[in-house]
């Protein structure tokens, strides 16, 4: 279970956003004064894969989802208060069944 933050302090956000999938998935960035970066979004119903470039951990903040990591068959089911590491340089397909799925995307060194 991860202890997720409800706040960040003394951020940068891009307010343009991210936006995937017919906007069924979107985000902002939000920048750090250490240089690393998260973003925070929300998941409509569907399924969607995502390659990775660099590492990252997804923290689910409400509702839940299934993940199923590349190369992998098995699937996990996520809800508020868990996470999800992917490697960097692989990917994932994400799918919300109903409502939404809000999450913060950190990168991972």
């Amino acid at each position: 279970m991860s202890s997720l933050p409800t706040q960040f302090a003394a951020v940068t956000v891009v307010t343009k956003a991210n936006v995937y999938f017919d906007g069924n998935v979107v985000s902002h960035t939000v920048l750090f004064a250490d240089a690393s970066k998260k973003t925070l979004g929300l998941i409509r119903p569907g399924s969607y894969y995502f390659g990775t470039g660099a590492a990252e951990r997804m923290e689910i903040v409400a509702g839940d989802c299934t993940v199923t990591q590349k190369d992998s068959t098995e699937t996990k089911t996520y809800g508020a208060g868990t996470f999800f590491d992917v490697p960097a340089n692989s990917g994932f397909t994400i799918a919300v069944k109903s409502g939404l799925c809000e999450y913060i995307c950190s990168f991972l060194p």
